[in-house]
């Protein structure tokens, strides 16, 4: 009887943390970026970084440019990162083609053993990164996981995702960005 109380105690955690995040989770217009403190900066560029990847190669967001990059900040431990992160491997193998660059960002405190585990176990076929809390602190302070940086060719970030969105929410935001960048180019 006690461990039923405690399952279902857990279970009505955890949907009402997905039900949170989707109910907080918003498309921010064009040049804006929503602060984990609630305020809106304007931002015309994704700030530049250097990180490295599982294997020590370092990678610079201007190894990006040309292409259309969803920059995902998540981790092991986020239960809404770990339903998104099949849905990005997903649209990398169906995008990259198109220009589609997925890069996620690892904010884990853990060992880096473990994300490597992790990213094998869920077959990522996606760049991951270990990221930093500077980095962070560079993107406005990533404090909500997953947060997603929509970043166009030019290196300009033109959508924030903060929280789960529904798969196809997301697709058609990608679709959106290559057929405008398609356009323009």
């Amino acid at each position: 009887m006690k461990r039923n109380l405690i399952v279902l105690i857990g279970l009505v955690f955890t949907v009402a943390v997905l039900v949170y995040g989707v109910s907080r989770n918003r498309e921010i217009s064009p040049q804006q970026v929503d602060t984990a403190d609630g305020r809106n900066m304007a931002v015309k560029s994704a700030p530049e970084f250097e990180l490295k990847t599982l294997n020590g190669r370092t990678v610079k967001l201007s190894d990006f440019r040309g292409r259309v990059l969803v920059l995902n900040f998540w981790a092991t431990y986020c239960a809404p990162c770990r339903i998104e992160m099949p849905w990005l491997i997903d649209f990398y193998q169906r995008y990259k083609a198109q220009g589609l660059e997925i890069v996620g960002v690892s904010m884990d405190d853990v060992d880096q053993k473990q994300v490597i585990a992790f990213t094998e176990e869920m077959n990522v076929n996606y760049t991951i990164l270990l990221g930093s809390n500077s980095v962070g602190n560079a993107y406005g302070g990533v404090r909500f996981l997953p947060q997603t940086f929509l970043i166009d060719r030019n290196g300009q970030i033109v959508r924030t995702l903060i929280g789960i969105k529904t798969k196809s929410d997301f697709e058609d935001n990608i679709k959106r960005l290559l057929a405008t960048q398609s356009q323009t180019r």
